[in-house]
C-alpha cells in the first residue's frame, strides 16, 4: 500500500497513470502465477500475489473517483458507490464459478490446465481491459498546484468626495485605497475558492469528524474481513465435512453472491431517498443474521450445504450492502480537499480486512468453527458500540 503515496505525488489529482499501473501489474501477476505450475517455484506464487497486489493500490483510486467533487456531486456519490460494490460483488461472484468451472474441465495441458488456466484467463483479460482503457478513459485535468491559497482582498468603501486616490501595489495586487481616513468599518471577503486548485493547505478536522472517520474504518475492515474469511473457509468446510470439490464450492460462492443481485441493485435505486447511516445499519444486521444462522449449522453437528448456503447468503448481502456506504459518507462529512486521504484510509481498512480475513478463513476449521464465527460477532458488536455512539454525527445528505 505504499505505492499509494508514491502515486499520488505523480498523479497530482489525476487517474490514468494509477489506472495503467493497475493494469500493467495485474497483467503480469497473473502470467507469474499461471507459469508457477509449470515452473515447479511454489514461492513464484507468493511473487505473483506481491505484484499483483500493487494493482489494487487502484481500488483506493476508484473510490476517490466516485467521491471527487471535481466530477460528482454529493446526491450522487452513494449512488455511484453502490454501483461499485455492484460490480465488486459480480467479480466476487464469477471469479469463484469460473475458477471452479475451469478446474473441472482440466484441459489436460501442462501450460493450460485446471491449476493454470484461471491465471492464463485473467491476463487476457487485463490485457483487453488495458486496450479498451487506453481508448475510451478520459481523465481530469491534472493539478500541477496541489494546494494554492486564493489571498484575501479587502472590500473598502468608495473614497469620499474630492479625496486624493493612490495607487498601492500589494502581493495581491494592486488596490486603491483613500488618503483620507473612513468612518465605515474595513470588511475582508475571501475569494471563492474552486474545488479543484484553489482550496486551503490546512483544515481543522474536529473531534466529531474523526470519531466517524474511525467508525466507517472500523466497519470497512469488519466487512472485508468477514467476506475474506468466508470465501477463504468456505472450500475448506465444504471439503472436509462434506467432501465437495473446489467446483462445488466455488458454485455455492458463485450462487450465494448472484441471490444477492436484486437487492444490490435495489440499494443503487434507493440510495437516493435513504440517509446513508442506515444502510450499514441494515448490513451489519443481515450479516448478523447470516452469522447467528451458522453457528447451529457449523458448530453442532448439523451440517448441510443448504444451511451453509442460507448463512453466506445472508453474510455476503449484508457486509456487501455495509461496505456500499463507507466513502461516499465520509466524503459529504469531511472537507473535499480530504476526499484523497480518507479514501486511502478506507482502502488500508479494506485491505486489512481481506488480508487478515483471508489468514482467520484458512484456520476456520483448525480453531474450531464456533471460534471462528465468534470472532467476526465480536468485531460486528464493537462496530454496532461505536455507531450507535455516533449515530445523530452519522447523518448526511441523501444520494
Amino acid at each position: 500500500m505504499c505505492i499509494i503515496n508514491e502515486l499520488k505525488t505523480v498523479c497530482q489529482g489525476t487517474y490514468k497513470f494509477a489506472l495503467h499501473l493497475c493494469c500493467v501489474t495485474a497483467l503480469v501477476g497473473n502470467i507469474l502465477y499461471a507459469s508457477a505450475y509449470q515452473a515447479h517455484f511454489l514461492y513464484l506464487i507468493l511473487i505473483s500475489r506481491i505484484v499483483t497486489g500493487v494493482s489494487f493500490a487502484q481500488f483506493m483510486y476508484i473510490k476517490r473517483y466516485c467521491s471527487d467533487p471535481r466530477i460528482v456531486g454529493v446526491r450522487r456519490r452513494t449512488t455511484l458507490a453502490g454501483w461499485l460494490v455492484v460490480g465488486q460483488s459480480i467479480g466476487f461472484t464469477v471469479g469463484p464459478f469460473a475458477g471452479g468451472l475451469l478446474y473441472k474441465v482440466g484441459f489436460g495441458n501442462a501450460i493450460f490446465n485446471g491449476y493454470t488456466s484461471p491465471g492464463w484467463v485473467m491476463a487476457a483479460v487485463w490485457l483487453v481491459f488495458w486496450v479498451v482503457t487506453a481508448v475510451l478513459f478520459e481523465d481530469v485535468p491534472r493539478r500541477d498546484r496541489p494546494y494554492v491559497t486564493t489571498p484575501k482582498k479587502r472590500i473598502l468603501p468608495p473614497p469620499p468626495h474630492g479625496a486624493v486616490v493612490v495607487e498601492a501595489e500589494t502581493g495581491a495586487g494592486a488596490q486603491t485605497e483613500p488618503t483620507t481616513p473612513s468612518p465605515a468599518p474595513v470588511e475582508s471577503a475571501q475569494d471563492i475558492t474552486s474545488p479543484e486548485n484553489d482550496v486551503p493547505p490546512e483544515v481543522n478536522i474536529s473531534a466529531r469528524q474523526w470519531a466517524v472517520t474511525a467508525t466507517m474504518c472500523w466497519f470497512a475492515m469488519t466487512c472485508f474481513f468477514v467476506l475474506g474469511a468466508w470465501e477463504a473457509n468456505i472450500p475448506i468446510f465444504a471439503a472436509r465435512t462434506f467432501g465437495s470439490s473446489p467446483f462445488v464450492a466455488g458454485n455455492l460462492i458463485a450462487l450465494g453472491g448472484a441471490c444477492t443481485f436484486p437487492f444490490m441493485f435495489a440499494n443503487v435505486v434507493l440510495a437516493r431517498r435513504v440517509q446513508d447511516r442506515y444502510i450499514p445499519a441494515a448490513g451489519c444486521a443481515l450479516g448478523l443474521l447470516g452469522l447467528l444462522v451458522a453457528i447451529p449449522v457449523a458448530g453442532m453437528g448439523h451440517a448441510t450445504l443448504g444451511g451453509l448456503f442460507a448463512s453466506w447468503f445472508f453474510v455476503a448481502l449484508g457486509f456487501n450492502l455495509a461496505s456500499t456506504v463507507t466513502i461516499s459518507l465520509l466524503s459529504k462529512q469531511m472537507p473535499h480537499e480530504w476526499n484523497g486521504k480518507i479514501s486511502l484510509f478506507i482502502q488500508y481498512s479494506n485491505n486489512s480486512g481481506r488480508v487478515s480475513g483471508a489468514i482467520w478463513g484458512g484456520a476456520g476449521v483448525d480453531v474450531g468453527m464456533t471460534r471462528f464465527l465468534g470472532l467476526q460477532i465480536a468485531l460486528l458488536g464493537i462496530g454496532a458500540l461505536m455507531f450507535m455512539t455516533l449515530w445523530k454525527e452519522m447523518k448526511a445528505k441523501t444520494g
